[in-house]
């Protein structure tokens, strides 16, 4: 049994930060490929060249691979769970705007503050928490608010990827636990195991008819969603939250739908209206407000 996990200290906050950085770009990669490849088959590609990363980390860092009878039932679980969010995600962001997908998405924190309170040791619920946790969901509402009164155009994409933010504040209790006795690179290989197949069967069914273009934008988005966000990203990611707290972790995801919406708007032209502004600020400055330390 691995140790409970510590408070954040300067190294783990820049390191998060830098996360947050990429994973900010991550939607917008994946909205710019629709062109050339439907969403879930972008994931299947996207996660070979993310195992394949994996893959020659642990091989350059000689780690044992041999998964024991007791750890089968929690990586299929993490493995259920990663094919749902994620698939849930890249058809999100064919729904909606990136910079949508950006705010709803990083909203996933609040979840995980609230289940920190009932699954992590030490991670309890305070009364300044639970505001900072509705603050932040506000946000959220009002994006939805939003989308009723404008049109419904984008509204089943955001319930879509709220359902994955769900699923990621789920999966990443679930990850917390599991790293303590689990090596990270185990469960980021059983995940892209299972999870490949299932996106490969699903863009079968679903996706038949729609053709793949193999650009050179293709490739670039398919290397920057696998080998950075799907390898890098979750190989720091998984060490962070095997030494330090996830609701301590998500505080300083902060910047990410900032840094989302920010691209949009950069990349993609997106529209940057002053309801998505409040929207994200809601989101930031509540789970900002929930992870604040007590003096």
């Amino acid at each position: 049994m691995g140790n409970d996990p510590r408070e954040i200290d300067l190294r783990a906050a820049a390191l998060v930060i830098l996360l947050a950085c990429i994973w900010g770009g991550n939607p917008i990669a994946i909205k710019l490929s629709l062109a050339d490849a439907p969403p879930i088959r972008q994931a299947w590609m996207r996660f070979v060249l993310g195992g394949l990363t994996v893959l020659a980390w642990a091989w350059q860092s000689r780690m044992p691979l041999r998964i024991a009878r007791q750890e089968v039932g929690p990586l299929l679980l993490l493995g259920v769970l990663f094919t749902v969010q994620i698939g849930l995600m890249n058809l999100g962001v064919k729904y909606t705007s990136a910079s949508n997908v950006a705010v709803l998405l990083n909203a996933y924190p609040i979840y995980t503050v609230l289940l920190s309170h009932l699954f992590v040791p030490g991670d309890r619920l305070t009364g300044g928490r639970a505001v900072g946790a509705l603050l932040a969901y506000a946000g959220v509402i009002l994006l939805f608010a939003q989308e009723f009164r404008l049109s419904s155009a984008g509204l089943a994409g955001d319930a879509i990827v709220s359902g994955s933010a769900f699923l990621l504040g789920v999966r990443t209790i679930c990850m917390n636990r599991v790293v303590q006795r689990i090596e990270p690179v185990k469960l980021l290989l059983a995940q892209v195991a299972f999870g490949v197949p299932c996106f490969l069967l699903w863009s079968a069914a679903a996706e038949a008819g729609e053709p793949t273009r193999y650009t050179g934008a293709l490739l670039l988005s398919l290397l920057f969603q696998g080998v950075v966000v799907a390898g890098f990203n979750f190989i720091l990611n998984l060490r962070l939250l095997r030494i330090y707290k996830p609701s301590g972790l998500a505080s300083y995801y902060l910047a990410t739908p900032l840094f989302g919406v920010f691209l949009s708007w950069l990349i993609l032209g997106e529209a940057v209206a002053g309801h998505l502004l409040l929207s994200a600020c809601l989101v930031v400055g509540g789970i900002a407000l929930a992870n604040r330390r007590p003096a």
